[in-house]
């Protein structure tokens, strides 16, 4: 048996999303951008019919007690209810997951709230993925050519350390971090794990608030959303992302001297 028959008959692992850009790129062009069409125009109607305006906190503050009862009462379907909201102000790109992620402290406390949260933004933050790689992932390389192959191929290498850094520090929008691992054919292991793992310490500081909002509505105070860049929050946080770092550090010092000995 031949290397190539041996190979076929082995069936050698692929990252799944090589596959689908195979399939993507046979598809006609309305379908490879349906997907993505479908989120704006998702993200069109939210801002026309008005419904991001009721993501506030004058909204919840009328309506607390209402939440509450609902949550007491039906317990699995209220966090089924947060979580699809949650994963769907996501994957449309709303600017209201700060708010959400104090309303999940506030409805189901910090743990559960965080562990809730963390699954819904990490499915909201995947199906943009996968939506923005099946729409443009062929189509920006048969552009772009040589030079977004060496962006990709250095990204890649550290994807993880990456995403885990872009995640961990606030430095970019959400949804910016969600449509350029996809465009750089960040793998889907890669950008799932460091979706979840990433967004964990920054969810739990504003869950935490949530946590205890009801005191805060009670002295007629709001939230304050730029705690996350406090020194005494946002150092911890930068350390982790230190911490994410030394893998890629350590390869680039490994292949500097191994370059310097060969020679």
């Amino acid at each position: 048996m031949t290397k190539t028959q041996t190979m076929t008959a082995g069936h050698p692992p692929h990252d799944e999303t090589d596959t689908a850009s195979l399939k993507a790129a046979k598809s006609p062009l309305w379908r490879k951008l349906l997907p993505v069409s479908i989120l704006i125009a998702g993200l069109v109607l939210a801002w026309v019919s008005g419904a991001v305006d009721y993501f506030s906190f004058e909204t919840l503050r009328e309506n607390r007690e209402i939440l509450q009862d609902f949550v007491t009462d039906n317990p699995t379907l209220s966090v089924m209810v947060f979580m699809v909201v949650y994963a769907v102000a996501v994957a449309l790109s709303l600017p209201v997951g700060s708010l959400l992620t104090i309303v999940g402290g506030f409805l189901f406390g910090a743990w559960l709230g965080t562990a809730y949260i963390v699954i819904a933004a990490t499915v909201g933050a995947t199906v943009v993925y996968l939506a923005t790689r099946y729409a443009f992932y062929d189509l920006m390389h048969a552009k772009a050519g040589n030079a977004i192959r060496k962006m990709e191929a250095g990204f890649a290498e550290n994807a993880f350390s990456y995403l885990m850094v872009l995640r961990l520090v606030p430095l970019f929008p959400f949804w910016l971090v969600n449509l350029v691992p996809a465009l750089l054919g960040v793998k889907f292991r890669s950008f799932v794990l460091g979706t979840a793992i990433g967004i964990i310490p920054g969810t739990f500081v504003y869950v935490s608030i949530g946590d205890g909002l009801g005191a805060l509505f009670d002295q007629g105070k709001t939230p304050d959303l730029g705690i996350i860049f406090e020194p005494r929050i946002l150092t911890p946080i930068i350390g982790l992302a230190v911490l994410a770092m030394i893998p890629v550090i350590y390869k680039k010092f490994r292949n500097r001297n191994g370059g310097a000995n060969s020679q």
